[in-house]
């Protein structure tokens, strides 16, 4: 029987990149899945092509939104036993051009999205005495990139929220951890070669090998690998890994 039978888990952001490698991943385990996000039709497309599986339209920072989301969620499959707290954006800009509205909507997406998500799902996981969240965070997460402070203090954010939250379910058979991978090839790597591109004049090519800089084995991730490290912390035998900032990354410091 696959590891992760009878299990539901929520993805956000589970149209594309690593929330659909994720949702892809889970699903081969058995598990029935509800992809979060505000655009339908990608949702849509991923889940077509898993066994059990909803497309759910949701904003993520919006705490009504996310609560109707939750209720669709256990109406199709039942109480939600896997966070995958994937929902994410950002937008580069040096910090003295960042405008408050950037700022905020950063913070909003990045980090009150996965509070609120978190905040809904927790309670029937701990009544069940059992549940993972796994929080998709970044090594922005873990260090300083120039040109997306924002982004940067949302995933920092992020971090210390999941080490602070796995204490809290430390007793309840809830984990709690988060996945911090580097440059990955998403539509977000895309965004910022295209940034790179337009302001420095650049070719694609040129910007992307100054984005591998930062990974020592001079590769991006993929988003299959960090599904894997996402199953990984599902699957028997995770039960004490909580708290944890898992950076994947290609051994940069």
């Amino acid at each position: 029987m696959p590891a992760l039978a009878g299990k539901h888990a929520l993805v956000t952001g589970g149209g594309s990149g690593i929330g659909a490698a994720i949702a892809r991943g889970l699903a081969g385990e058995g598990a029935r899945l509800s992809l979060a996000g505000r655009r339908r039709e990608p949702l849509e497309a991923v889940a077509a092509d898993l066994p059990e599986a909803t497309a759910i339209q949701t904003d993520v920072t919006d705490e009504a939104s996310v609560t109707d989301a939750l209720r669709a969620a256990e109406d199709a499959f039942g109480p939600v036993d896997i966070l995958i707290a994937n929902a994410g954006a950002a937008k580069s800009a040096s910090f003295q051009k960042t405008a408050l509205a950037d700022w905020q909507a950063a913070l909003s997406v990045n980090l009150t999205g996965a509070f609120l998500c978190a905040k809904a799902a927790m309670p029937a996981m701990i009544g069940r005495g059992w549940g993972r969240m796994i929080f998709i965070a970044s090594t922005a997460g873990l260090k300083g990139y120039p040109f997306v402070a924002a982004y940067c203090a949302a995933k920092h954010g992020l971090v210390g929220m999941t080490r602070a939250l796995a204490l809290e379910l430390a007793p309840t058979g809830v984990t709690a951890n988060a996945l911090c991978p580097g440059y990955t090839e998403t539509p977000l790597l895309d965004d910022a070669v295209a940034k790179i591109t337009d302001e420095t004049g650049r070719g694609p090519e040129e910007a992307r090998k100054l984005l591998l800089r930062d990974n020592p084995q001079g590769r991006f991730i993929q988003p299959e690998e960090v599904a894997a490290a996402a199953l990984w912390l599902c699957r028997p035998g995770s039960e004490s890994v909580n708290g944890q900032a898992i950076a994947l990354n290609g051994g940069a410091p």
